[in-house]
């Protein structure tokens, strides 16, 4: 092992995004961040992903085609760290996505880790947003109004008034919000946001605008998956504050499954990535940064996401005139 990572020494991983259509997707993924799409209402693109059958791929440099799972299979707690690799094996952990939604998506939730390994051998699905650009009048949905029991809900749901009992909230650039299982929640036409999340891919739809598909098709309804996994809990505010600071870290959202902080970066040359027990994200949404490494140098444009492997702890620096990142570790 030690003779092959002399040969192959880790690098910081760009990769190719996977793009989804969705019913409810717009062009913004194209116009503002340049993916590279040959169909029409790109709702998703998946920045980093090891979620079956959509393991990312590498873009560039010295592991180009090889894909997110076959680099963690080979290189295990080099690549993610040994405490990551000891829990979550040859799985990583995370999922990062941008969304676009030119329409409403539909209101949702997602189970926890319990309930989705009892009924779909998966992890749950615990995620947080980053605002990145928004219309004047997007909105997010997040949680009730006001104290909802399941009767009140299934009451409201069964008569189509849904919509009626949910927290309906203005968002704006730079807003943060902390999604976790059992929230009810949606996003909003007019929001392009980031998307960190627990590799899953599980979601139980509740309501959906009474809209029907491309190919002229009601969506698939959970009424029944989603009732147990809904948490009727309240108030929980799910909207997190924090206090914007230049060229230093700024604590977001900090859980047992990932932790995310923002980067306001101006003029620096020398900003040092601190990798301490777990593998590095870094989603930039605003201006372009440099990466730097003892062997490559990688430009990172606004729309983009680069993985930074645990091998290369306390050996990258980051450079930039002027930048808006998401530093996401475990």
């Amino acid at each position: 092992m030690k003779e092959r990572n002399k040969e192959a020494k880790l690098s910081p991983l760009l990769f190719k995004p996977i793009l989804k259509q969705k019913v409810w997707g717009g062009t913004r993924l194209v116009k503002e961040f340049n993916k590279p799409a040959n169909f029409d209402k790109i709702g998703e693109s998946w920045e980093i992903s090891d979620v079956e059958g959509n393991s990312s791929v590498v873009a560039q440099g010295p592991f180009e085609g090889q894909t997110l799972n076959a680099l963690l299979q080979n290189y295990k707690e080099e690549l993610v760290g040994p405490k990551i690799y000891e829990k979550f094996g040859n799985t990583f952990p995370l999922l990062i996505k941008f969304i676009d939604a030119s329409e409403n998506l539909s209101v949702q939730l997602h189970p926890d880790d319990h309930l989705a390994q009892k009924r779909h051998n998966s992890f749950g699905k615990t995620e947080m947003w980053y605002v990145v650009k928004t219309d004047d009048d997007a909105h997010l949905i997040t949680g009730f109004k006001q104290s909802c029991t399941k009767e009140n809900y299934l009451k409201a749901l069964n008569h189509g008034k849904l919509a009626s009992i949910l927290k309906k909230e203005p968002v704006k650039p730079g807003d943060v919000f902390f999604i976790s299982p059992g929230l009810i929640h949606a996003i909003g036409k007019g929001t392009l946001l980031a998307e960190i999340q627990q590799t899953s891919d599980v979601t139980y739809r509740v309501y959906d605008w009474d809209r029907v598909d491309i190919d002229g098709n009601k969506r698939e309804l959970h009424t029944d998956l989603a009732i147990d996994a809904i948490d009727f809990s309240f108030p929980i505010h799910y909207k997190i504050s924090y206090e914007e600071k230049v060229n230093q870290p700024v604590s977001l959202v900090e859980n047992i499954f990932f932790t995310t902080q923002k980067l306001n970066l101006v003029d620096v040359t020398d900003f040092s990535i601190e990798i301490i027990d777990s593998f590095v994200i870094l989603i930039v949404i605003e201006g372009k940064i440099i990466i730097k490494d003892k062997h490559n140098t990688m430009s990172v444009e606004a729309g983009q996401s680069v993985l930074i492997p645990y091998q290369l702890k306390q050996a990258v620096n980051i450079s930039a005139k002027q930048a808006t990142v998401l530093h996401v570790s475990i």
